[in-house]
């Protein structure tokens, strides 16, 4: 299940984020560090092509795919030199797949801390670059070392330097505009600014309405990153309450089923995974694979004897499906495809496998 690390300053709304998503369970207060230890929650990431897929085949049981999410303490200025939670903040965020920066855009004079969100991103990404510079001039030391017995490393050298030099500027490591396969190398240093990013911006219920407004500086420092606006005050109230009241405040406020789905949806695939279905009497499953997997290796996904023992796989986009009306309707019509080992499985494609051990 990958991981996500919501990092932002005191007071930016990480722990009414934390209970938006889980429902409560993280102590929320407007002071900074009311959170000194990592909350650890999991979300389940809404998907209506499978709850169509379910009532389609009436299942028994829906299982969506799911993702953990940690909310952890504020992060101060000086943080990378010890200030506030210090290293014990630095030391959780380098356990998650990815981060979400949580920014503050409400205005609350009874809320400390800066209402700017510009000021939250520039404190955050500062203290993330300084953690990542000792780090990243501890390796170059060692592999330059290393270099003088393996040629090999001539490279990795060279990558490190050029990491030293932008972080030292206080450039975060995904701004500073390495191609994916240098992104890729770095991986194994576990760099904090290597990691992907997106932004979760908070606002208030008064601010409902303005989400563009308030999101477009944001979207443009943080070029080619998701932004989604979020009343995380607003989401969290709603995450408690029973489903039918629930829809009917956010439908009073303008809101649909919420911002949360999406932010959930933004913050799946930002890591590169997709979803495959399967369906039945028994159960509706969304299963997660990486883009570009092959039919084989999603087929992996559910048990490895799946993957041993491939055949083929019968395949149908949801959509067509549900249209369809049944997968005995569907072979009727020739929608429903026999895939083989080659086929590179789409996001939505629905799926029962062949296979042989």
């Amino acid at each position: 299940m990958e991981r996500f690390g919501f990092v932002g300053l005191p007071n930016a709304g990480k722990s009414s984020l934390y209970n938006a998503l889980a429902g409560g369970g993280a102590h929320a207060a407007p002071y900074a560090f009311a959170t000194t230890d990592p909350n650890i929650g999991v979300a389940k990431v809404p998907d209506a092509r499978l709850d169509a897929l379910a009532k389609l085949s009436a299942s028994r049981s829906v299982v969506h795919a799911a993702v953990q999410f940690t909310d952890i303490g504020g992060l101060v200025e000086g943080a990378s030199q010890g200030e506030g939670l210090g290293n014990a903040f630095l030391s959780h965020i380098r356990e998650v797949d990815a981060i979400v920066f949580v920014l503050r855009a409400f205005s609350d004079d009874d809320v400390p801390g800066p209402q700017d969100p510009l000021e939250h991103l520039r404190v955050v990404e500062i203290e993330l670059a300084l953690a990542d510079l000792a780090s990243a001039e501890k390796a170059l030391d060692r592999t330059s070392r290393q270099r003088k017995g393996d040629a090999s490393l001539a490279r990795s050298v060279t990558l490190l330097e050029q990491v030293v030099q932008f972080l030292s500027d206080g450039t975060p490591l995904y701004r500073a505009g390495f191609n994916a396969e240098d992104r890729q190398t770095l991986r194994e240093y576990f760099f904090l600014t290597n990691k992907p990013v997106m932004a979760v911006l908070n606002i208030g219920e008064d601010q409902i309405g303005q989400e563009d407004e308030l999101a477009a500086p944001v979207r443009e420092e943080l070029s080619g990153a998701e932004v989604v606006p979020l009343s995380v005050q607003l989401e969290a109230e709603a995450a408690v309450m029973d489903a039918e009241d629930r829809q009917e405040m956010l439908e009073a406020l303008g809101l649909g089923d919420g911002a949360v789905p999406r932010f959930l949806t933004s913050a799946y695939h930002m890591l590169g995974l997709r979803t495959y279905l399967t369906t039945g009497e028994k159960e509706s499953r969304a299963w997660t694979f990486r883009a570009g997997s092959s039919a084989p290796e999603c087929a992996g996904v559910i048990h490895t004897d799946f993957q041993r023992g491939f055949i083929r796989a019968e395949t149908i986009q949801w959509d067509e499906l549900v249209a369809a009306g049944s997968w005995a309707a569907a072979r009727e019509v020739g929608k429903v495809r026999s895939e083989g080992k080659d086929y590179i499985v789409q996001d939505g494609d629905v799926i029962e496998f062949r296979f042989n051990v």
